[in-house]
């Protein structure tokens, strides 16, 4: 099960084969979000608090096109040799 700080790799899309940490999930549509992989550009409006632009931001990713990295068994199987 795919959870928010675990390691993935992604299988498919402009990122393919590339790795990343889970900041966000939306399990509602089954989607998450990995840091710096598929960034899209975000149109920002300015406002009293913040100053407007284009800005670059995460976008989810479905969660079958990804595939969890399991730390764990590599740091086992490192401990033994």
């Amino acid at each position: 099960m795919i959870k928010k700080g675990l390691k993935v790799f992604v299988l498919t899309g402009k990122d393919k084969k590339k790795e990343g940490e889970v900041i966000e999930i939306d399990r509602k549509n089954n989607r998450a979000k990995i840091k710096d992989i598929n960034m899209v550009k975000k149109h920002v409006k300015t406002t009293k608090e913040k100053k407007g632009g284009i800005v670059s931001k995460e976008n989810f990713i479905h969660i079958s096109n990804l595939k969890l990295i399991n730390e764990k068994k590599a740091s086992k199987k490192e401990a033994k040799k």
